[in-house]
């Protein structure tokens, strides 16, 4: 028996990218999957590729930055499965402008999407876990929660209070069985980069070099999956630069910020 097998786990973000791969990777597994995105033609054909019994895979549609909504669908998947064993706040938007010239429209909708939607879906599903007694919350956080780089101020700091919310979350519910994996990918080959938004919300539209040569959303998968078999805490999936970054942070904070005030990190 795989080790998710019949196990119901929710990803948001699931339309493309990591949260797509994470449910192929689960229903290889035969998971039972809720699968969440705003794009409902896309959670259609990820379901689709998916091949799993129609009463093992939920489409539900949402836009996580619409916080007063988020209560309602928890219940409809509780209702539909009766309990959440793995949450993977996935939905993340990114974005590409200085701090003088971002308006503050873009940094709330970095915000809203990327840090309050995943702690507002986490508050949803939390008191079911606890009812049951365990629970995995999985956080699909950055490179960049531990490090920064130009142009992502609002990026950086939603990445940056996800590990502050989701540690907390561990320490205070870690005795009640509530396991948490903060993960934290350096460069993979999604359409983050094309979907950024401009100084003025709008998308990019035009991918990223560095995005185009990064990892295998399979890849990032399989390790996330791994993590949660052997109970990690928090996995770094990166380059030797960006991990380079994270080390010189750590132990040198102050050749780390000569460094990066003249170098792109990401």
């Amino acid at each position: 028996m795989a080790y998710f097998e019949n196990k119901v786990v929710w990803i948001t973000g699931a339309s493309s990218g990591i949260g797509e791969a994470l449910a192929y990777a689960f229903a290889k597994q035969n998971a039972k999957l809720i699968l969440s995105a705003r794009r409902t033609e896309e959670l259609e054909r990820v379901a689709a590729t998916c091949k799993l019994p129609a009463e093992n895979i939920f489409i539900l549609p949402m836009d996580v930055s619409k916080h007063e909504e988020i209560e309602a669908k928890a219940q409809q998947v509780l209702s539909r499965f009766g309990q959440i064993d793995v949450l993977i706040n996935n939905a993340g938007l990114s974005h590409w402008s200085k701090i003088k010239d971002m308006t503050m429209d873009v940094l709330k909708q970095i915000m809203d999407t990327n840090f309050l939607g995943g702690a507002a879906l986490t508050k949803a599903v939390l008191p079911s876990m606890l009812d049951k007694k365990k629970g995995q919350v999985v956080v699909i956080s950055s490179i960049l929660g531990k490090i920064v780089t130009h142009k992502q101020a609002a990026y950086n700091a939603s990445k940056h209070a996800l590990h502050g919310f989701f540690d907390t979350l561990r320490a205070e519910y870690g005795s009640n069985g509530i396991k948490v994996l903060i993960v934290c990918p350096g460069f993979v080959n999604t359409n983050v980069a094309k979907n950024s938004l401009d100084r003025n919300g709008k998308p990019i539209g035009k991918n990223n070099k560095m995005i185009e040569t990064g990892l295998d959303p399979m890849y990032v998968a399989e390790k996330i999956l791994l993590a949660i078999q052997n109970n990690k805490e928090e996995i770094l999936l990166a380059g030797n630069k960006e991990k380079f970054g994270v080390l010189l942070k750590r132990f040198a904070p102050g050749l780390f910020s000569k460094f990066v005030s003249g170098n792109k990190l990401v």
